[in-house]
């Protein structure tokens, strides 16, 4: 049967973003992806070069549908632990739409699966984790004025790695109240250490 020729490259990133983030880089083939794509061969590599680029590409795109639109909250001037908790929410209820356990984090996923061998994927797992810290520092600042900055540095790594292993969790639980309650206690602790005086 004749593929469609009117697909676009942003489709073909959506699609493949789907494929990969369901199913890894490694388990997806080049035919998994003419499958799951819609496209064919040659149209895969006319707009990628090929699958590891069209891996690479998909975590743009993942950023720009799926981490931005929970994360901003956190970026913005003003932003506390309260919007944390918001991206926490925000995050865990995507996660039940999807259906628990899901497919966790695109990101983390690919940091034990394939960052630890290839550097341009570290280098797309090392960008999102920097946002991410940039955007927990920002947050604890504002929640903390007077703190170190080294101590509110070390607390946002901190929220960096349980941030990581919660949608890593995803993937086990059928249960988001879980999730929810674990959010909620590490920022509770984290609250206590830094009104410590």
């Amino acid at each position: 049967m004749p593929r469609k020729a009117n697909i676009t490259t942003q489709d073909l990133t959506d699609r493949a973003l789907e494929h990969f983030w369901g199913n890894g880089f490694h388990a997806s083939s080049m035919d998994d992806l003419v499958k799951s794509t819609g496209a064919t061969r040659h149209a895969i590599y006319g707009a990628f070069g090929g699958k590891k680029q069209m891996f690479l590409a998909c975590f743009q795109r993942y950023q720009d549908l799926v981490v931005s639109p929970a994360f901003i909250q956190v970026e913005q001037a003003d932003a506390t632990l309260e919007q944390v908790a918001g991206y926490f929410e925000t995050q865990i209820s995507r996660a039940e739409e999807i259906g628990l356990p899901g497919p966790g984090c695109l990101v983390a996923n690919s940091a034990t699966e394939v960052a630890p061998h290839d550097g341009e994927v570290l280098a797309k797992v090392e960008e999102h984790n920097t946002r991410l810290q940039q955007g927990f520092l920002n947050a604890l600042q504002n929640e903390k004025p007077n703190a170190s900055d080294g101590e509110l540095r070390m607390l946002a790594d901190m929220l960096v790695v349980f941030t990581n292993g919660l949608w890593s969790t995803s993937r086990l639980t059928k249960d988001g109240d879980f999730l929810r309650a674990s959010a909620k206690q590490f920022l509770e602790t984290l609250k206590t250490r830094i009104s410590a005086p």
